[in-house]
């Protein structure tokens, strides 16, 4: 199994000391990853480091060098507890909320992307929360595809391609199968142990870029998948909240 790196939070004021750790690493290995940019972000659990007065710049030499960049929501804000259609979260900024607050959200997200000279038409949802609403009002706003899902390879739902994350990053590196998932990471809170972890990822699987990930053929995904791809996110959720409960 291939792994692709998908960066979330990419916003000015982010933990820019991690952010450019991580990069490095990257560099090193010649890889480029997905990144998240937040259009409008006002979530202040974001706001790591003062703003970099050039970041919109910067984002632009990252796509320039290979980087992808996706519309990670609109201002990272979580106004329900819907967990939505793919339900490994209990939080969202769309899913839940009404067609026409998405549509304004999604409009104005990808209008701020593109004033900066920034145009792409891959989503990624805060909290990989969406409804049927949010994929609607995105193949109605020129977007193509979203990273989130589980598989081995991207699959089409609903009109658009979906590029799957891991179910489990252990049980990942140790399938056979040929294909690629992709590996979420946030800078912001990353430890002395998660860069080691990450430095160590590359000699225990073959990390590519995610541009080939877009290579792949995309296989259109059944009813059954799609319910199977529901139980198994909330299989992970309620997983994770028990895992929660008993560490208190």
């Amino acid at each position: 199994m291939r792994i692709a790196i998908r960066l979330d939070d990419i916003t000015p004021g982010m933990n820019w000391e991690n952010f450019l750790r991580f990069k490095e690493i990257l560099d090193k290995h010649g890889v480029k990853p997905l990144i998240g940019v937040v259009p409008d972000v006002r979530d202040k659990k974001l706001q790591i480091d003062d703003d970099r007065p050039d970041f919109w710049n910067y984002v632009k030499e990252l796509r320039q060098q290979g980087w992808i960049v996706a519309m990670h929501g609109f201002c990272h804000v979580y106004t329900t507890s819907s967990p939505g259609l793919f339900p490994i979260g209990g939080k969202s900024e769309f899913a839940g909320v009404s067609y026409k607050r998405q549509e304004e959200m999604i409009k104005e997200g990808k209008r701020i992307l593109e004033e900066h000279g920034i145009e792409t038409d891959l989503f990624m949802a805060p909290s990989h929360s969406f409804d049927m609403n949010t994929l609607k009002v995105l193949k109605e706003n020129g977007f193509y595809g979203l990273t989130d899902g589980f598989g081995t390879g991207p699959f089409r739902s609903h009109g658009l391609v979906f590029y799957p994350i891991s179910v489990s990053r252990a049980a990942s590196l140790k399938s056979k199968k040929d294909g690629i998932v992709t590996f979420v990471y946030h800078t912001n809170t990353m430890k002395e142990a998660d860069f080691e972890d990450f430095e160590k990822l590359f000699d225990r699987a073959e990390v590519v870029s995610f541009s080939e990930y877009k290579r792949l053929d995309v296989e259109d995904r059944t009813l059954l998948g799609e319910v199977s791809r529901y139980c198994v996110a909330r299989a992970k959720y309620l997983a994770v909240q028990a895992r929660k409960l008993i560490k208190k």
